[in-house]
């Protein structure tokens, strides 16, 4: 009788996410019943599931679903997917893991969204928070999952939150949210741009400061309270002249001139104002914010540097994974030689055609692999179409001279070859190596 009473929560997907909503769960307690679905036949984690807790893998249990009292659905499931809109239609409560953070956290919380950025916004906010000081958790849509970091008592959480997790969460209560720029991404799963557009305007909803783009209209939250903007030429967060040198200037205030900033790349000034306006709201002192900019390059998988050979630069940007990102990579780029572009995987429905006008500016050949590899195809007049990305490589390595760059920058995902876009960036690095090797070997056997 008494089993009959349990709360009935059914978590949909498990990887990451789904381990921090279990192990949330259980931390909990309380008189409640978890099960787990995954439509995956081995989905990863599986084997970290306590015994208590049933896996339903390789398809949906409508039973489990249909008696649940409350679905936890991981990001990466759509909530028009017609068995969760079947639940929705019996009243049955569909959460995301942010939300079930939402109801538990009691400190402070910033958070970023965006097409492009908000990865190097969010820990570029956790780094001048650790300046200051400040026992920070840095995670949600990047590194830690924001139900884990709950466990470590933390005085202020830095959240990446996407579009697909914005979906799920309703009560949210930051102390300041951006929404820093909106580009085509996840065509397949939006019905459109106001579609998109609309999901990530909902982190302003509970925010009691709302940041938004001067430059990109789309992000101006619809109506709030308390908005404040940033901008190349215009908003509280700024540029100005001294001296005929560029500075970040906050409320009218010069903070430090855009040289000095150690982030390579015209759209991480505009990612520093934005952090500088999301710190400025929980009280960051300035002198920290300022050490951040100047000594935190970024991560790996965004414009990395991963091998130099024979005056020929290899760099790795596997997180552009729309077209937008690509173009923010090859903005103001300039080489003494020529640009060898590795682009291609899953394009999620996007239309490429954005690049063309920036690739005809640039001496560049065109490496196009991947299953959408050959929407790329028609933007250049003499693509490389290859299989994977590796044989792409294989070419560059073999036309490349001094004065040259490998890029990969895909403006796709990379599920169709990648467990994701940082397995793609790794792979990349270490086969840069290996083609470097081998070419240092026949050097000296030569």
């Amino acid at each position: 009788m008494a089993d009959t009473a349990k709360k009935q929560i059914v978590v949909i997907g498990l990887g990451m996410t789904g381990l921090s909503v279990v192990n949330h769960l259980l931390r909990k307690g309380g008189n409640v019943d978890i099960k787990v679905i995954d439509t995956r036949v081995t989905p990863p984690g599986a084997e970290q599931l306590p015994s208590n807790v049933a896996l339903h893998a390789g398809g949906w249990n409508m039973d489990w679903l249909s008696s649940a009292d409350q679905i936890v659905a991981s990001p990466g499931v759509a909530l028009a997917t017609p068995e969760l809109q079947d639940a929705a239609a019996k009243g049955i409560e569909i959460v995301g893991d942010i939300e079930l953070f939402a109801r538990d956290v009691s400190a402070p919380v910033i958070g970023i969204t965006g097409s492009n950025g908000k990865s190097t916004v969010t820990s570029l906010v956790g780094e001048m928070a650790k300046a200051a000081g400040v026992n920070v958790g840095v995670g949600g849509n990047i590194g830690f999952a924001a139900l884990d970091m709950l466990a470590n008592d933390h005085a202020l959480y830095v959240l990446e939150l996407s579009s697909f997790q914005l979906e799920t969460t309703s009560s949210l209560d930051l102390a300041s949210a951006v929404f820093l720029n909106l580009s085509e991404d996840h065509m397949d799963r939006y019905t459109g741009m106001d579609d998109y557009r609309d999901a990530k305007l909902r982190i302003y909803d509970q925010a009691r400061l709302a940041a938004w783009n001067q430059d990109d209209v789309q992000t101006k939250p619809l109506s709030h309270e308390k908005a404040i903007s940033f901008g190349f030429s215009d908003g509280e967060y700024t540029l100005t002249l001294r001296d005929g040198q560029e500075w970040l200037t906050a409320k009218g205030e010069q903070i430090m001139p855009v040289s000095d900033i150690a982030l390579v790349g015209r759209h991480n000034v505009a990612n520093c104002l934005s952090a500088m306006a999301l710190a400025d709201s929980v009280g960051i002192d300035r002198q920290a914010q300022c050490q951040a900019m100047r000594e935190y390059r970024g991560l790996a998988h965004r414009c990395q540097q991963v091998l130099e050979q024979d005056g020929v630069l290899w760099v790795n940007d596997s997180k552009a994974t729309n077209p937008a990102s690509t173009l923010a990579a090859l903005d103001g780029l300039q080489l003494a030689g020529r640009l060898h572009l590795l682009v291609g995987g899953d394009g999620k429905g996007a239309d490429f055609s954005s690049l063309k006008p920036v690739l005809n500016t640039l001496n560049v050949t065109l490496y196009c692999y991947g299953r959408d590899g050959h929407a790329f195809a028609v933007l250049v007049d003499a693509p490389v179409v290859t299989e994977t990305m590796q044989a792409a490589m294989d070419i560059a390595a073999r036309d490349a001279t001094s004065g040259d760059m490998v890029l990969l920058s895909p403006a796709c995902a990379s599920f169709d070859q990648f467990t994701n876009f940082m397995v793609r960036g790794d792979t990349f690095a270490a086969y840069a190596k290996e083609i470097a090797t081998q070419r240092a070997g026949s050097q000296v056997s030569g």
